[in-house]
């Protein structure tokens, strides 16, 4: 069963209508726009956080750096980030989960634009009182002996979840493991299996 949260519509309703404000003094155009999310969801992320991923999985001097230090670590993939980056890596028995519960704080520049559910009241409240139910509703069933550590982000510290590399995947490259990740990945709420989610980067 997926993941169901309190709709709240007057976020959307509000967004459009400071969009339509903004194209009607001429400040933007309707392209202009499209195109800045065009550019967060195709450029931007979540892309790089899939790179940072696969190579933490493939570089062990790298995994080490991006765990003690997720701001060096994220910042030599050319990320400028206004927030300390703090990186959890998930292991057999252990799983991490990432929720902002004041508003929707989110590292945009390495994950994308953020998944409507990341923000809505019902995910913020209910991943930190239940989140093994919260999961499940996403799908992920994790043993009833594993723990599960949530992390709450704020405008001065965010969070990304570094997944277990997933078996069979020793023949893969780099760019090929990069295919595997996806966004809920990194925030917790999805384990990385062999079915890309995005086409391999030709480097032809």
């Amino acid at each position: 069963m997926s993941f169901q949260p309190i709709q709240e519509p007057f976020v959307a309703l509000r967004t459009k209508a400071l969009e339509s404000l903004l194209i009607e003094k001429g400040l933007v155009t309707a392209e202009d726009i499209d195109r800045q999310i065009a550019y967060y969801e195709h450029e931007i992320g979540p892309m790089t956080g899939a790179r940072i991923v696969a190579r933490a999985w493939t570089d062990p001097d790298y995994r080490k750096l991006l765990l003690e230090d997720g701001s060096r670590g994220v910042a030599e993939f050319g990320v400028p980030l206004e927030s300390r980056m703090v990186v959890v890596a998930n292991e057999p028995g252990l799983h991490n989960m990432v929720v902002c519960t004041l508003c929707s704080c989110y590292p945009w520049l390495v994950l994308g634009l953020p998944p409507a559910w990341y923000k809505s009241f019902a995910y913020r409240s209910r991943a930190v009182i239940d989140p093994r139910a919260v999961l499940r509703e996403f799908g992920l069933e994790l043993d009833d002996d594993a723990t599960i550590h949530v992390w709450d982000s704020s405008a001065e510290e965010r969070y990304m979840v570094l997944p277990e590399r997933p078996s069979d995947t020793e023949d893969l490259s780099e760019a090929e493991l990069a295919a595997l990740v996806s966004r809920d990945a990194m925030i917790g709420v999805a384990r990385v299996t062999t079915t890309p989610v995005r086409p391999v980067e030709s480097n032809g």
